[in-house]
């Protein structure tokens, strides 16, 4: 539809819902998901004519009326993490199975590489740290690496090594999506070997008790850390219906918004390393007296995965089965029975 009968055909309403105020919330409601459908439609046809800024206008308008003397359920940090992200996880949820299936084959290739050539090893994590983990298992401390600094000073150490790690994953899609996939490559591969020197030396399911305690958060954030980059590079090289420019200035603002949610789950990520994993490690050294129970270690591997197939999967599909939370230049709309 050319945009000069596109006008013509819902001027006379849009004046309307302008001028003229409606007490009644159902027709209040009903003229806002109205106005959000011909917005959308103007945004893809016509991004920068005048009536799309007229049209959001108004919706924006109603919605400020609806909501500038409500006291809100939830405040708009709660309604962000709770509808805002999740819905936008959902929208780039290929995305995420793509950077997941692709770091999952880089995982492979160093654990197969590293069973196939042991030396692979010392080649990925280098000379010092392979002997310094051999001799640990062999005085019967294998994970000591674990145990040997101060928890907190860890905790400060790691949570910092994280988040540069994400924001340089975030910073690759700038690259087209290159510099990402070079750091998945290099995370995957190490992580492989890493596995492999435990599994070789008989201590596979001991490493996971262990390791996973933190990593299973670690390693899922670093996974969607790297998506951002995919959804900045993805707005670059395939816009759409938007102009090059508008679709890239789109994906840096998707992309940093998945950025900025995963700071507490780095944040958690480091805890559980620096006083967790540090506490569980001394299970399984032979001159320790302390430790921590293994179906602690059970109950926290499994919760933490729930945790993040929760949020970042299941929680989106059902708001998005649900109708969600839509949202438009700063106006989230509630629709069918989601309860914002």
């Amino acid at each position: 539809m050319r945009e000069a009968m596109f006008i013509k055909k819902h001027a006379e309403k849009w004046k309307t819902y302008q001028h003229q105020e409606t007490k009644n919330p159902d027709e209040t409601a009903e003229r806002f998901i109205t106005l959000i459908d011909d917005l959308s439609y103007a945004k893809t046809f016509y991004p920068r004519s005048k009536v799309t800024r007229w049209i959001n206008g108004i919706a924006a308008g109603i919605y400020q009326g609806i909501y500038q003397n409500r006291k809100e359920k939830y405040s708009r940090i709660f309604q962000f993490w709770k509808y805002e992200l999740p819905m936008l996880f959902k929208k780039y949820h290929r995305i995420f199975l793509f950077t997941t299936l692709i770091f999952v084959l880089f995982v492979t290739i160093g654990y197969l590489s590293s069973a196939h050539n042991p030396s692979f090893v010392r080649g990925v994590l280098g000379d010092q740290y392979v002997n310094m983990t051999e001799d640990n298992i062999a005085n019967g401390d294998p994970f000591g690496v674990y145990k040997d600094a101060n928890p907190f000073t860890m905790f400060i150490r790691i949570a910092f090594n994280n988040i540069r790690v994400a924001f340089l994953t975030f910073i690759g899609g700038f690259t087209l999506g290159f510099f990402t996939l070079s750091l998945l490559w290099s995370n995957g591969i190490m992580l492989g070997s890493f596995q492999y020197l435990f599994f070789a030396n008989g201590l596979g399911m001991k490493s996971i008790m262990v390791i996973w305690i933190h990593g299973t958060i670690e390693i899922s954030s670093i996974i969607i850390a790297a998506s951002a980059g995919f959804i900045l590079a993805n707005g670059l090289l395939f816009p759409g219906t938007y102009t090059r420019l508008e679709s890239f200035k789109k994906g840096v603002k998707d992309a940093a918004k998945v950025l900025i949610s995963l700071i507490p789950f780095f944040i958690m990520a480091a805890f559980l390393e620096s006083y967790i994993t540090h506490l569980m490690s001394q299970t399984f050294d032979k001159s320790a007296n302390v430790g921590m129970p293994v179906w602690m270690s059970i109950v926290i591997l499994a919760g933490s995965f729930f945790l993040i197939a929760w949020y970042f999967v299941i929680w989106p599909m059902r708001l998005s089965k649900r109708g969600g939370i839509i949202q438009s230049d700063g106006i989230i709309a509630r629709l069918n029975n989601a309860d914002a």
